[in-house]
């Protein structure tokens, strides 16, 4: 049985969480391929809004299988406050949650690491999320991660103590103003390393290998987006792992060609979060309302999204790295009321007119050339059919649909997974 991938396209915050959520009933296991807490999926059903930050998408359905894959890195004590959040709506976990043992564990100091190196670039800050990622996947590559079955072994607490000395010892080289109580710290990470204790950790690629035998549906739940692949991202303003198709492959333990369907999501503008380039940000009135009426705020930091109108470059760039099979665009709604829409169609980079995606798209070097096309006025959230939607929308997604020669075959319409649109 293949296993089908759904990924962001952009730089994040594209709405996995939301299409994972409406595509479940279709998958009898959901699993997380990478990335950490810095990840913020938000779901909205009955009138509720749920925030899972490491936890797969599926949680919600009864029934489905959620898998913590091996190229997760997890904070014990974020996992933990997920989980009462979980028990708070009633969501029986524990038959349903597994984790991968080959999983790295979030230190304390990793994030206290993960400040002090923030702090010491300055102006050049990359727009860390803080939340110990890099630092992690620093010690996993450096050969001195702690795994999630490593604290089933008797002397994991000496491996730990070794581990963190070493990170107070980097922090002092810092020499930047970062103030902690590591034994406060640590009296929370320790209990919450007894929560996680209590779940079912498995070797995952082993139990992914069986399934697939056994004719299980599998959708590997990816986080943040390919714009900000560790490889193929804006490097250096990227998170520490691979979030393009490749890395379900790495952070699962999946054979290539056991890959099926790779569903690719895209807002119909597009939006960054924290620090990097940006050819299509806007700095007036229509990035403003952008910003308002599409609620663009981390669902992890809080912090405000850059926006700007849908860069076709990138998006095609993105698409090609993850040989994308069918595309779902997000976010349709909130361009209703912009008389013109624009699309940035190619670039002018060092003079040339090109339509590829090169080595560096900072300001200097690249400029974005539009085509505008006719906005809508509809209101789009109570649509529920493709035959309700105006035609400057249909012509919209019809024009990108023929440039990236790809399909759209669900059109997102609100918050809610009742406005979703199946085409």
């Amino acid at each position: 049985m293949a296993v089908d991938l759904l990924l962001g396209l952009q730089w994040g915050d594209e709405g996995k969480g939301k299409i994972v959520d409406v595509l479940t009933s279709n998958y009898n296991i959901i699993a997380r391929f990478q990335g950490g807490p810095n990840a913020g999926h938000t779901l909205v059903f009955n009138g509720k809004k749920h925030v899972l930050h490491t936890i797969p998408s599926g949680i919600f359905h009864d029934g489905t299988i959620n898998l913590v894959g091996n190229g997760v890195v997890i904070d014990p004590v974020i996992f933990n406050k997920e989980l009462d959040k979980l028990e708070e709506q009633g969501v029986d976990y524990r038959k349903s949650l597994l984790i991968s043992r080959k999983a790295h564990i979030i230190l304390p100091t990793h994030r206290l690491l993960d400040a002090a190196s923030e702090a010491s670039k300055g102006k050049a800050k990359i727009g860390s999320t803080l939340k110990g990622i890099g630092p992690t996947y620093m010690d996993k590559t450096g050969r001195n991660g702690i795994r999630v079955g490593d604290i089933e072994l008797a002397d994991w607490k000496d491996k730990y103590r070794a581990l963190a000395d070493k990170h107070e010892a980097m922090i002092a080289f810092y020499n930047v103003d970062v103030q902690y109580d590591l034994q406060e710290l640590e009296n929370e990470f320790f209990k919450s390393i007894d929560v996680l204790k209590t779940l079912t950790f498995i070797d995952s690629e082993e139990y992914l290998h069986q399934a697939q035998k056994d004719g299980k549906s599998i959708l590997a739940e990816g986080a943040q987006g390919s714009l900000l692949d560790i490889d193929f991202g804006t490097y250096p303003f990227v998170t520490s792992s691979n979030t393009t198709a490749a890395g379900a492959c790495t952070g699962l333990g999946i054979a290539p060609n056991k890959i099926g369907e790779v569903y690719g999501i895209f807002k119909a503008y597009t939006t960054r979060v924290g620090s990097g380039p940006f050819p299509t940000e806007l700095f007036d009135e229509a990035g403003e309302t952008m910003g308002r009426v599409g609620n663009e705020f981390g669902a992890t930091t809080g912090r405000s999204r850059r926006c700007g109108w849908l860069d076709l470059v990138a998006l095609r760039y993105a698409c090609q790295v993850n040989g994308v099979t069918k595309l779902i665009m997000m976010k349709g709604d909130v361009l209703s009321g912009f008389k013109t829409l624009k699309v940035c169609t190619s670039y002018k980079y060092k003079g040339e007119e090109i339509q590829h995606f090169p080595y560096n798209i900072e300001a200097e070097n690249v400029t974005p050339i539009y085509t505008d096309f006719k906005g809508w006025n509809e209101d789009l959230t109570e649509m529920t059919d493709a035959s309700n939607m105006p035609k400057a929308l249909m012509d919209y997604i019809e024009f990108l649909e023929k440039e990236l020669e790809t399909p759209i075959t669900i059109v997102s319409v609100g918050p809610d997974r009742k406005q979703t649109i199946i085409r």
